[in-house]
């Protein structure tokens, strides 16, 4: 063997070695996510951690930007409902009405009744829809009471895909624990006052330049907001979003690859939306879209959904996981509006592939600790499509 077949031989396992994620380094990271707080979109914890995340861009050696954007931000003032002498604390919809500081009284009962106050469930992310959906948008009850159904008690939040067109009565979600206080007929107080404050929330942007910067850029996105601690939901994420510019920042790809770390994402996607915003047409422009959405190596009753815009970039994502060990154990039909930010690029006619888990903490206040995530998982998730993002950007 040559002396020149040697050195590529060494420099090929020298990239390969580089482009292998770090199943420590994902839980440090994570572990320093979640410790911040509460990441709701706008609000102090929210924007400290967007200035961590831009340390981190600066620490791979990329030169991250911060791209403001304006939001009305709802803080909510003590929500509640009172049963006899029972009090129970609860946090209102975000794309709702809502109760001044004395509520609504009357009595309870089922959706679709004439109690006053109607009282249903409903997993996550599904208060626009089903029974609640209907009873939101008929305004037949004064207001409801909206008991929240995770794989695990508590409070689990619903977003607000609706923050900008707020709906129907005021809407008060509970933890699922208390669903066996709320009788029907027994008289209530329902109080779910808030107030808007006018402020700002950022996006987190960074480039790696290609070779050839009049191609269509390839784009690396992902939410760094949401409920609670998030660590599980945003975490995976995350990780992955810096592991791809560590991984990816020498490869010498063909065109520019752009990265995106969108806040907003629980009141209706307005970090991403802001994103395209400032770039009239880079939706259908851009050469493709990698999208690492929620749960990404969660350990809590894990599982993957894939989600694509054609039958090559779902051959390319599925094919890529599974030869991993990843499992594919959902695909999201084809034409049908995927989840998450990957949303915004399908309505506007991109070619994306998204990653979607799944967690039994998913919007849970326990979703936090080491126990909730899975750090080999994740870095196996961030050598994968590192491998995939490598061939998208293409190679000088």
């Amino acid at each position: 063997m040559t002396r020149r077949e040697l050195f590529l031989i060494a420099a090929q396992a020298a990239v390969q070695a580089k482009a292998q994620s770090n199943p420590d380094r994902a839980a440090a990271l994570i572990r320093e996510f979640e410790s911040q707080g509460d990441h709701r979109t706008g609000t102090a914890v929210d924007n400290a951690s967007g200035d961590w995340l831009f340390d981190q861009v600066k620490r791979i050696g990329l030169d991250p930007i911060r791209e403001p954007w304006s939001i009305n931000r709802v803080d909510p003032l003590g929500s509640g409902i009172t049963i006899g002498t029972r009090y129970l604390e609860g946090l209102p919809l975000f794309d709702c009405a809502w109760t001044d500081p004395k509520g609504i009284t009357g009595r309870l009962g089922a959706l679709g009744s004439d109690a006053p106050i109607g009282v249903g469930e409903a997993a996550p992310n599904n208060a626009d829809s089903g029974p609640i959906g209907e009873a939101r948008r008929s305004s037949k009850h004064k207001a409801i009471v909206l008991v929240t159904k995770g794989q695990r008690p508590g409070l689990c939040p619903n977003n607000a895909d609706d923050f900008l067109r707020p709906f129907g009565p005021p809407v008060l979600q509970v933890s699922s624990d208390y669903q066996q206080f709320l009788k029907d007929g027994a008289e209530a107080t329902l109080v779910a006052p808030t107030s808007r404050t006018q402020t700002t929330a950022f996006n987190v942007t960074a480039k790696i330049s290609g070779a050839s910067p009049a191609l269509p850029a390839l784009i690396v996105m992902t939410p760094r907001s949401g409920w609670w601690t998030c660590a599980s939901e945003r975490g995976g994420g995350i990780v992955c979003w810096l592991e791809l510019m560590r991984n990816l920042r020498d490869s010498r790809p063909a065109r520019d690859i752009l990265f995106v770390a969108s806040s907003g994402h629980e009141v209706g996607y307005l970090g991403i939306e802001a994103f395209v915003a400032r770039r009239p047409g880079i939706v259908k422009q851009a050469h493709a879209w990698i999208h690492f959405g929620a749960n990404v190596g969660a350990a809590q009753s894990p599982g993957n959904t894939v989600q694509a815009s054609d039958d090559d970039m779902e051959k390319l994502e599925a094919g890529s996981m599974t030869e991993a060990g990843l499992t594919v154990d959902r695909r999201v039909p084809r034409g049908r509006v995927p989840g998450g930010e990957a949303g915004v690029v399908h309505k506007g006619g991109g070619r994306y592939l998204s990653i979607i888990g799944a967690s039994a903490l998913f919007h849970n206040q326990l979703d936090r600790g080491p126990e909730a995530i899975d750090p080999k998982a994740i870095a196996t998730f961030a050598t994968v499509f590192t491998s995939i993002a490598k061939q998208l950007a293409g190679n000088s």
